[in-house]
């Protein structure tokens, strides 16, 4: 995606996509654990410290992954990948799969990102999945922004430009359709606190080599050699899952 200058807003980031090069070496199998009663690990979520976590949050395999909302190459993640690591592996208990956002594209990431939080912990992953199925209309209304509205943008006050971004996306609408009040969107685009933790993190984790590039896949502390399925499968498999 084209990003202006107004989207990377002063943030020091790498573009969307990005390799590791670090190799699993193969661990013990792990043993699977059983939800509480009543309860199912797919839809067992928790708020950390750095984002949300779905499923065993003792699970002896902590998949992390940093990823942006608009990233394309973190949509193709979510689409092969989502579904056999949350049925297959965060269902047994073995696995725990932690979101953690990286704004990739400054400003644009944000609008997003607040209301992908806004409407609650135990939502978050199904409208995170809903969001990258919907992400090339976000995208492509993003580039249809005019010249006038990018010199409105670029001399609006940042909590001005993230709610003007988040209507011109369509995500007010988008959140609406969810069960989100209109009142209670505006209220998170509002949330500066968040948007300061939000910067903060990237930008932390993008100066110590954290993440070069999103998405960014991690599992047990190491970095997945690779952004498809096939590649996080083969780290989790050799991690013991």
């Amino acid at each position: 995606m084209k990003i202006t200058p107004l989207f990377l807003a002063a943030l020091a980031l790498a573009a969307c996509s990005g390799g590791s090069d670090n190799s699993s070496t193969p661990a013990a199998p792990v043993a699977a654990a059983s939800a509480p009663a009543g309860t199912t690990w797919t839809t067992t979520t928790a708020k950390t410290a750095e984002g949300y976590i779905l499923g065993n949050p003792n699970a002896p395999v902590k998949l992390v992954e940093y990823g942006s909302r608009l990233c394309p190459a973190c949509r193709a993640l979510a689409e092969g990948a989502y579904r056999p690591l949350i049925d297959q592996y965060v269902s047994s208990g073995k696995v725990s799969f932690e979101f953690r956002e990286f704004l990739v594209h400054g400003i644009a990431d944000l609008p997003p990102a607040l209301l992908g939080q806004c409407a609650g912990t135990e939502p978050f992953f199904p409208i995170l999945e809903q969001m990258y199925a919907a992400q090339p209309g976000f995208n492509d209304k993003l580039q249809a922004l005019t010249a006038a509205q990018q010199q409105q943008l670029q001399a609006a006050k940042p909590a001005d430009a993230i709610k003007m971004l988040a209507r011109q996306m369509g995500l007010i609408e988008f959140m609406k359709q969810r069960g989100l009040p209109e009142a209670r969107a505006d209220q998170c685009l509002a949330d500066i606190a968040l948007v300061d933790k939000l910067t903060k993190q990237t930008q932390d984790k993008g100066a110590d080599g954290t993440v070069s590039g999103t998405p960014t896949v991690i599992v047990n502390g190491k970095k997945v050699d690779g952004i498809g399925w096939t590649d996080v499968e083969k780290a989790l498999k050799a991690a013991g899952a």
